[in-house]
């Protein structure tokens, strides 16, 4: 298992984006939500072999559950689609046709954030933004890619830095509900403030290393390649999608 989760995390980004953006694709495209779901087990695998499994599920779970009670209630209540009925409530009806496309609409919500979770766990950011920069991006994009990606690690450790100087000071940050939220209210002013300044700092460095110079050649830190593995895994995940496509049309 060990071998099979290296391969994963050394293939080139690039090919994981085209697995979210296959599967997402194939299970919209598929009739029923069956594939949806079938691929959500075999991700959960795929999880388990990358020793992300808790994660994972807590992600699929937490969102997944709501979501799918949520849709179900309504397109299975009051879809106009609704022909078949499943159960009779008296003063509503659950009906097939809403029910399954709320199971559709959760499979297919489900699959893109379970690809995008494993690829943004198994990928560096600085190497994603290579590969987006080899591939042709623009580097100015390439830049918002790479700090979009930061901005939420950046607060949460901003945040720690800032909650562990305040206990240091004597101030009590656990206790109950409306004790914490209380005290939570005044660190998001620093921590919004101090998210700005970073992005001011970053910005002006950048400009002082000639970021935003046009027609040299520039360099990187950051190599991707790509190798045979890759090649195999986007030829198969490209038909994969056409014998999805061409099913639906039959």
């Amino acid at each position: 298992m060990e071998g099979v989760s290296k391969r994963i995390e050394n293939l080139n980004p690039l090919t994981k984006l085209l697995a979210i953006l296959v599967f997402g694709m194939a299970t919209g495209f598929f009739p029923n939500p069956i594939l949806g779901f079938v691929l959500l087990f075999l991700l959960m695998i795929l999880a388990f072999i990358l020793h992300l499994l808790v994660g994972f599920s807590k992600m699929i779970f937490g969102f997944g559950v709501p979501l799918t009670t949520m849709l179900v209630f309504i397109q299975g209540f009051y879809s106009p689609q609704n022909n078949q009925i499943l159960l009779d409530f008296g003063f509503a009806q659950l009906g097939l046709e809403g029910t399954m496309y709320a199971l559709k609409l959760v499979s297919v919500l489900l699959v893109f954030m379970g690809t995008f979770f494993l690829m943004n766990q198994t990928t560096k950011t600085s190497k994603l933004v290579a590969a987006l920069e080899k591939s042709g991006l623009n580097p100015k994009i390439g830049y918002l890619v790479l700090a979009s990606f930061n901005v939420v690690p950046q607060m949460n450790r901003r945040l720690k830095e800032i909650r562990e100087a305040q206990e240091s000071r004597g101030v009590v940050l656990k206790g109950n509900i409306f004790h914490r939220v209380k005290t939570f209210v005044p660190l998001i002013g620093p921590i919004v403030l101090s998210s700005f300044t970073d992005a001011q700092e970053r910005g002006m460095t950048l400009e002082t290393r000639g970021f935003a110079i046009e027609g040299v050649k520039r360099t990187s830190l950051v190599i991707t390649t790509t190798d045979k593995l890759d090649y195999i895994v986007r030829y198969s995940l490209l038909l994969f999608l056409l014998l999805v496509i061409i099913n639906n049309f039959r």
